[in-house]
């Protein structure tokens, strides 16, 4: 076992675990606030997870597929954000 392999093991597993209690603090936030930070701390995790597996796998269509989920998590938490900000979205 290479040490690469170790360490895409123990980042696969912490991101993992950083999935689960982000998806614990959005079903369980108080406020709305804490549940858009965890949609958005989500979808960073998703796209971590995403490249890890790029990584293990060897292939560019994953890192493609990364930017395409963070390009819509950074547009989807902006507006949800205003939204709740200004109980709109387009002025």
């Amino acid at each position: 076992m290479s040490f690469l392999s170790f360490a895409l093991d123990a980042a696969t597993l912490s991101t993992a675990l950083a999935i689960v209690l982000c998806a614990w603090r959005l079903v369980r936030g108080p406020q709305a606030i804490d549940r858009v930070l965890a949609i958005d701390t989500l979808y960073l995790n998703a796209v971590a997870l995403v490249v890890l597996l790029g990584i293990r796998l060897q292939t560019a269509l994953l890192f493609e597929a990364a930017l395409i989920i963070a390009m819509l998590g950074f547009a989807s938490t902006a507006a949800l954000s205003r939204y709740l900000c200004r109980g709109d979205v387009i002025e």
